[in-house]
C-alpha cells in the first residue's frame, strides 16, 4: 500500500475548503500511484471541521478510513506546539474531532499548547505521533527535549524540505536525529497543491485500514520510503501553481 502521511487539501489555512479542489485532490493522488493519504489539515486553519463534514456527508467511512473514489482517506490532522514546532498526528474519525475540540483554547500562537501535554491528549486516543519537518528553519523540533520527543512514532522526512533544504542534507539530518531517537522515518509529501502527489510516499509490505495496523507497520519498519526522482519539478511546480491560486482567490475575494 502506497501512502502519504502528510497531506492538505485546502489551498491554505485562509482559504476555505473547496469540494471540486478536493476532488481533483483526489483523482490526482491516485494518479500518482497512491492508495491512501493521511489528511493532515492545520488545526487553525479557517473552518477545520469543513472538511470532515463534507467527508460524512459524501462516502463511506470504513474500519478507521474514507473510501473516497478508491482512495483511503484516513483522520489527522496538523498541530503547532509552544516553542516552535508542527506535530501530525492520526487516528480515527471521532478521536480526530475530539482532539481538535480540546485544543480550542490553544489556537493561537501565544497560546499553543506544550508538546509533551499534546502528546499526552494523543495517547488518550490510539493516535499515530509524527514529528513533522524536524529540520524547516522556521519550524524546527530539535529545541524540544529527546526524552519528550522519544514519545513520538516517527520523523517526517518532508517533500518541501527535501526541495528547499537538499534531498542528501536533509535525508542526512532526518535519519541521524531519528536514529539518536531509536524512531522510524516516514515520509509525507506536505502537498497543498495536487502537482506534489508522488513527490515522496511510504510503499507498506501490507494493505492497512486501520490506524492500529498502520501504526505497527511503522513502529515495526514494514515499509520503505520513496523519493520521486522528478521531486524538484513537483514540488517547484505546485509552489508556483499554489502561489498563483492563492492570488487568484485574494482577487476575487476583492471583487466579491
Amino acid at each position: 500500500m502506497k501512502i502519504d502521511l502528510h497531506t492538505h487539501v485546502k489551498i491554505s489555512k485562509k482559504s476555505e475548503f473547496m469540494p471540486d479542489y478536493f476532488q481533483t485532490m483526489v483523482k490526482e493522488a491516485k494518479a500518482a500511484g497512491l492508495d491512501a493519504i493521511a489528511l493532515t489539515e492545520h488545526f487553525n486553519t479557517q473552518r477545520f471541521l469543513d472538511v470532515y463534514d463534507y467527508l460524512d456527508q459524501h462516502y463511506l467511512y470504513n474500519d478507521d478510513y474514507y473510501e473516497v473514489e478508491g482512495l483511503k482517506i484516513f483522520p489527522g490532522m496538523e498541530v503547532d506546539v509552544e516553542g516552535v514546532g508542527h506535530i501530525l498526528l492520526i487516528s480515527n474519525r471521532k478521536a480526530i474531532v475530539h482532539m481538535f475540540k480540546s485544543l480550542q483554547p490553544h489556537l493561537e500562537e501565544d497560546k499553543f499548547i506544550t508538546l509533551a501535554a499534546l502528546l499526552d491528549i494523543a495517547d488518550s486516543y490510539e493516535t499515530i505521533k509524527i514529528g513533522g519537518h524536524p529540520f524547516r528553519p522556521s519550524t524546527p523540533l530539535t529545541q524540544h527535549e529527546p526524552s519528550v520527543l522519544r514519545r513520538l512514532d516517527a520523523l517526517d522526512l518532508n517533500g518541501k524540505d527535501l526541495y528547499s533544504i537538499g534531498i542528501d542534507e536533509n535525508k542526512e539530518n532526518v535519519y541521524w536525529l531519528a536514529d539518536k531517537l531509536g524512531l522510524p522515518v516516514t515520509a509525507g509529501s506536505d502537498t497543498h497543491q495536487f502537482l506534489q502527489y508522488g513527490a515522496v510516499l511510504n510503499d507498506l509490505e501490507q494493505d492497512c485500514s486501520t490506524i492500529t495496523e498502520l501504526k505497527a507497520a511503522i513502529k515495526s519498519r514494514q515499509y520503505s520510503v520513496e523519493i520521486s526522482p522528478d521531486l524538484h519539478l513537483r514540488v517547484r511546480s505546485a509552489t508556483l501553481a499554489k502561489k498563483l491560486m492563492k492570488q487568484l482567490l485574494a482577487k476575487k475575494e476583492v471583487i466579491s
